[in-house]
């Protein structure tokens, strides 16, 4: 079978993959030289322990998946750091209690750490804090260099074609599989056709599907120069308790109850993230924009503030920030929904809405929709 996949941010990438594995042959348009999106300018975190209990298998699945592709292709820079997230408040350890003590925590790699066992774990973290939930199954790629490597790997099979800086101006249902037309004026016929498109939710993903339940998302990251030390695995504060639904409960009910983000924090629906980069900096964020128009600019209180916490929890001043930026990703508006996947025509899909979770769970969404398929 011959696909056609508009689109090479990690999604469609994934899906090429999953079609490749599977001995069809795969043509993929990008719009961009290089894909510049959400999969670019996240923390490549495989990120288990803040999935809710519905995902929980499929996150677990995916996590095996970019195991093995790192196996075979190392140029993902596949890690299986782990993580640590480190609570500051009575508040927080409770939500931390009651995570370590649920039926789900085995599967996701959950111990409940004393500061003197964080340490041994990281030794980077020398600041202040009650304890860490540890969680064994958390895992981190190269988000800046996973693309080109998945790409390199396929084009050794000879069924691969990467066309970049081209962009799919129509798509076709011919009956028996699908045309597409892109910007130069040639032609792409396919069996099937897998629309990508990330957070481009107009143009060409709205002639073929209308109006979606998907919405756009936008965040604050930013890059350290190098730590000069390791930062064994990734680390979060508390306030990430309050996103992921993994940890929902009578416990972080309270937490959001009695403790208060700060203004900042509040205001921009902040949490911390941090994972050290092959290079030795550190990737630090986020935050979380949904009511369009987005801005253009980024505000610089949010990263005081991601500033402040990671210097309490490494107990020293972060080396230079030497990037800031802002991204945005499509996320599906049906909280139980992993992803978006609506049928254009007989042999046309639109794939989207990961929600932030593109990275951890492409592998599997890209096999999910070849078992969909029947590929």
């Amino acid at each position: 079978m011959r696909l056609v996949i508009i689109g090479g941010g990690i999604l469609g990438t994934a899906h090429a993959l999953a079609a490749i594995g599977r001995g069809h042959e795969v043509v993929q348009l990008e719009r961009e030289p290089e894909a510049r999106g959400a999969t670019v300018r996240n923390f490549g975190l495989v990120w288990v322990s803040g999935r809710s209990a519905t995902e929980l298998d499929l996150t677990l699945r995916s996590r095996q998946l970019w195991e093995e592709i790192g196996g075979r292709v190392p140029g993902v820079g596949f890690r299986p750091a782990g993580s640590i997230t480190l609570v500051r408040t009575p508040a927080e350890l409770a939500v931390a209690e009651a995570a370590a003590a649920d039926p789900s925590a085995q599967a996701r790699g959950f111990e409940l750490l004393e500061p003197e066992q964080v340490r041994a774990i990281n030794p980077a973290l020398r600041g202040k804090f009650l304890a860490g939930l540890h969680c064994s199954t958390d895992a981190a790629v190269e988000s800046r260099q996973t693309l080109p490597a998945l790409r390199a790997h396929m084009a050794a099979s000879g069924r691969y074609t990467f066309h970049p800086g081209t962009e799919a101006r129509s798509v076709t249902d011919t009956g028996s599989g699908a045309t597409v037309i892109d910007d130069q004026g040639r032609n792409h016929d396919a069996d099937l056709v897998l629309d990508c498109p990330g957070a481009a939710h107009s143009g060409l993903t709205r002639e073929l599907v209308g109006t979606i339940p998907v919405r756009r998302v936008r965040l604050q990251m930013m890059q350290t120069a190098p730590l000069g030390e390791p930062l064994t695995t990734a680390i979060a504060d508390g306030d990430s308790f309050r996103y992921y639904p993994g940890f929902a409960g009578a416990e972080t009910d309270a937490l959001n109850r009695e403790q208060s983000q700060t203004a900042t924090a509040a205001e921009h629906k902040m949490q911390l993230l941090c994972v050290q980069r092959l290079h030795g900096g550190l990737t630090i964020g986020d935050t979380h924009e949904y009511e369009e128009p987005f801005a253009f600019d980024v505000d610089e209180a949010p990263y005081e503030h991601l500033t402040a916490i990671a210097e309490e929890m490494l107990g020293r001043k972060l080396p230079q920030v030497v990037r800031r930026w802002a991204g945005v990703y499509s996320q599906s508006i049906d909280p139980t929904a992993i992803v978006t996947r609506a049928e254009a025509d007989e042999h046309i899909w639109v794939i989207t809405g990961p929600g932030g979770r593109g990275m951890t769970l492409g592998p599997v969404l890209g096999e999910e929709t070849a078992d969909l398929l029947n590929l």
